[in-house]
């Protein structure tokens, strides 16, 4: 019994600091931060004429629907033209993408016939341009005007390498699921990634906007499922820091239903696991220790084991009530079997095209990890590449 007492007990504090101790401590080690230091100084832009020259990249594969959206979205950027160098990077592209992208002389077009995935597309793609900052962000995501100069000011910082956006998630219509429930994670990982960033700095960037030097790119496996997670934190390896800035904000979509979020929910999953493994150096506490901290408890954990440890408390709660270990266990019990029933009735509803916000979370939450498992065997399937089957959005 005490081997299954402490087996509990380990899998319940890894889930909770997962999902909220994390969360909390990192709260409160900025506010302690900023008692010792103060708060950050915001760095100054400079004058127009010592801009930057920056490549706004956008990687594609058959978008053709989004090209005239996507350019005139370009064409708002408060940028000065002569420093804003416009490049798609089109992937084995089947569809009209390129022939649209001929109506706009000023897009410099890479062109791959074969489709090799985004990594290779960013491989491709980056090895050709000479800006000094390099902004990436899909095709299917519109970016506010302020962007690019939010992220030329963050630059300003000598130790940063990489700027990481913020995701903001819309839905076409009201009651969108699935977009819905994406757009509350993300509300939810861009604190975190704020907090992560005053601490030391964000622990990866996300492929809907993010920005690099150029200079520091480091060529990547054409197998990598998360590009820009690889991309940004092989730059924190190297000794720099991932800035996160609201200000700079990309608007996508969400997921068209559950059924398209959760291919991007598993392919993400497998990626989280890949991407893991290969930058695992960075685990070790005596090479960085802040690094190591911040990468195992806001990446590593939801990726791996506290899936695990969350569906294991079933079976360990079971036997130890059943073996009348003590009123305790018997109190976690029914909260995890309320837990579980609020989870299953957010599916019933969700089934039948009704949603109740206070049964979504539960539901939804499930679904984020049941996909880590997904992931896995996603993974296992995909060695050999890194394209993938797009979600459909609403």
């Amino acid at each position: 019994m005490t081997t299954l007492k402490i087996l509990f007990w380990i899998c319940l504090v890894i889930c909770i600091y997962t999902y909220v101790g994390y969360g909390v401590l990192l709260y409160l080690l900025v506010l302690l931060k900023r008692m010792v230091k103060g708060k950050p100084k915001q760095m100054e832009l400079p004058e127009d004429s010592q801009l930057p020259d920056v490549a706004f990249m956008v990687c594609a594969y058959n978008e053709q629907d989004v090209v005239e959206m996507k350019m005139q979205n370009i064409h708002e950027l408060d940028y000065p033209k002569d420093k804003l160098h416009v490049v798609w990077v089109t992937d084995g592209s089947s569809d009209n993408t390129n022939e649209y992208l001929k109506a706009y002389p000023e897009v410099e077009v890479i062109y791959s016939p074969e489709r090799r995935g985004k990594t290779a597309a960013l491989n491709h793609g980056l090895s050709m341009v000479t800006s000094d900052i390099t902004v990436m962000t899909d095709a299917n995501t519109m970016v506010n005007r302020e962007a690019i100069r939010e992220i030329v000011r963050c630059m300003q910082d000598p130790k940063v390498a990489c700027v990481a956006g913020e995701k903001r998630v819309m839905s076409r219509h009201e009651g969108e699921i699935a977009a819905e429930g994406e757009g509350l994670y993300w509300k939810y990982e861009s604190a975190l990634k704020r907090l992560d960033s005053e601490l030391y700095s964000a622990m990866g960037a996300a492929g809907e906007l993010n920005a690099i030097r150029t200079h520091l790119y480091e060529r990547m496996p054409e197998t990598a499922l998360l590009d820009d997670f690889v991309m940004s934190m092989r730059m924190v390896e190297q000794g720099y820091k991932i800035a996160y800035t609201s200000e700079a904000y990309a608007m996508e979509y969400g997921s068209a239903n559950l059924e398209e979020e959760s291919k991007r929910k598993r392919r993400i999953a497998a990626g989280g696991l890949q991407s893991s493994w290969w930058l695992r150096s960075m685990m070790n506490p005596f090479k960085n220790f802040m690094v190591a901290f911040q990468f195992v408890s806001h990446r590593v954990l939801r990726w791996s084991i506290t899936p695990i440890a969350l569906m294991a408390l079933i079976p360990l709660n079971v036997a130890l009530v059943m073996m009348k270990a003590g009123t305790v266990y018997t109190i976690i019990w029914i909260l995890q079997i309320l837990f579980y029933l609020t989870a299953f009735s957010g599916y019933l509803l969700e089934q039948h095209g009704h949603k109740n916000k206070l049964l979504y979370v539960p539901y939804y939450f499930l679904f984020m990890n049941i996909n880590v498992f997904r992931g896995m065997h996603y993974l296992k399937t995909h060695q050999g590449g890194g394209t993938w089957e797009k979600a459909k959005r609403g």
